[in-house]
């Protein structure tokens, strides 16, 4: 409770006419509450009331629906956390914004080799491909090494690159958001669910990252040799979901992460899972939300 203040506790004792003056001093007392009053903002992104929730696993979450900016579903969404290879998508758009040459050829180096976390990689340092097959690479099997490769042989060089990613995140809206290399695989990479949601709204504007994303497998030539890819979320093709874009990530600080752009009741819905205990519980959350988008559609 807000205490009465010193000088207006003391003020009507020493007042002679002290019933003319209750009136004044009742006025000034409100008016000094009301500023005091905490002023009550509702949370970021989550202006209106949800429209349903949901024990799921994932830590965070958030689902939009995309024509109104819409609230469906949050779960601690605007806690930063580590995004895992939720980077990608943020990579892609900064090299796509650049407009090289993607049939031009580019080699992967050994700067390309992961010494962070020593992630597995089925592609050799020395192994040759266009830039549109390691975008394929780093977008739907998730291949630090294309990734890397991306980013090192931006205009410019690395620097340029990461001047670029932070005038992207500037340019986007993201305040929340910390991008310091292009994979993913460092913990430094950070952002809420909200914001992976705007993330994944921007990146639906790219047309080669849509189409990427929401392919089930592809081949790709790698050193002249065919590599048949497979997109890392199973349920992309799967029977009864329309995904017009998806990206997982999985790194130990960041737990199982997933974000989405699907149909729902014909209209677009974007979903994100942070920090999920594992693929299958990853999975799970996102065909209980499907459901539960269902039947708010029907």
């Amino acid at each position: 409770m807000h205490k009465r203040p010193h000088h207006l506790a003391d003020a009507s004792p020493v007042c002679p006419n002290w019933k003319f003056a209750l009136p004044a001093l009742a006025l000034a007392l409100c008016s000094l509450l009301a500023q005091a009053q905490p002023k009550h903002r509702p949370a970021a992104g989550n202006a209106a009331p949800t429209e349903f929730k949901l024990p799921v696993n994932a830590k965070h979450a958030v689902v939009l629906e995309d024509s109104s900016g819409r609230v469906l579903m949050e779960k601690n969404a605007d806690v930063v956390v580590p995004i895992a290879s939720l980077t990608k998508l943020m990579t892609a758009m900064v090299v796509l914004d650049a407009q090289p040459d993607m049939n031009e050829k580019i080699r992967i180096a050994d700067a390309d080799v992961d010494t962070l976390k020593h992630s597995a990689s089925r592609v050799k340092v020395g192994a040759e491909m266009t830039r549109l097959a390691a975008l394929k690479l780093a977008l739907m099997s998730s291949e630090n090494r294309a990734a890397a490769a991306l980013a090192r042989t931006y205009p410019g060089g690395l620097e340029r690159f990461k001047l670029a990613v932070q005038a992207k995140i500037r340019n986007l809206g993201l305040v929340r958001t910390a991008i310091n290399e292009p994979t993913g695989l460092s913990p430094s990479n950070t952002s809420t669910a909200m914001e992976v949601a705007k993330i994944a709204n921007a990146a639906a504007r790219y047309p080669e990252i849509s189409r990427i994303t929401s392919d089930k497998k592809d081949i790709v030539p790698v050193s002249g040799r065919p590599r048949e890819l497979h997109n890392t979320n199973s349920l992309v093709g799967a029977k009864g979901w329309d995904i017009l874009l998806s990206k997982t990530g999985y790194t130990e600080e960041a737990g199982r992460c997933l974000t989405m752009r699907m149909r729902s009741g014909g209209k677009p819905i974007t979903l994100v899972l942070l920090d999920a205990d594992g693929s299958a519980q990853r999975q799970r959350d996102a065909a209980k939300i499907r459901q539960s988008l269902a039947k708010l559609r029907s």
